[in-house]
């Protein structure tokens, strides 16, 4: 089995309007298909290749992601590794790949999103959450295409 899965939609707007909505986390709550997503964190001025940023979700109960950008191709792909920062053990928790990639087709762009969890460093407990957040990543797609769309994209 993969440790990765992937969901696609064309998006009729440009990769440039996409790329802008995506790499931007104090928007990410509005496009999150899985309503876990709250609020940005010391997101600096611009993504770059290594830009950190932080993020409060909520599943059941509040949490806090930190999160580093590990791929930056702008208008192109963006991919970020996610951490849940544990006093004194950091890393003990994480290490998903959230990642986008975009590609202009006819009609628009061909968005791919996927989830990466050959990083996790508790593959065994997310591995049951695959079906969901597959079902997530789709509805993210739908909700970037009404954002993108509507902001004139």
């Amino acid at each position: 089995m993969s440790d990765v899965e992937s969901v696609e939609r064309v998006i009729p707007a440009s990769p440039e309007a996409i790329f802008a909505v995506i790499s931007d986390p104090a928007r990410h709550h509005e496009i999150d298909g899985s309503g876990t997503v709250r609020d940005a964190k010391n997101v600096p001025a611009r993504l770059e290749l290594g830009a950190k940023f932080g993020m409060s979700m909520k599943l059941g109960v509040p949490y806090s992601t930190s999160n580093t950008v590990i791929e930056f191709e702008p208008n192109r792909r963006l991919a970020w590794q996610t951490w849940f920062p544990i006093p004194l053990v950091p890393k003990l928790a994480g290490g998903r790949i959230w990642r986008y990639e975009l590609e202009p087709v006819e009609g628009g762009t061909l968005v791919r999103e996927s989830w990466d969890i050959s990083q996790e460093r508790i593959k065994f407990m997310v591995q049951p959450a695959r079906k969901k957040t597959k079902e997530a990543m789709a509805a993210t797609l739908e909700r970037l295409e009404a954002v993108v769309t509507a902001d004139g994209g």
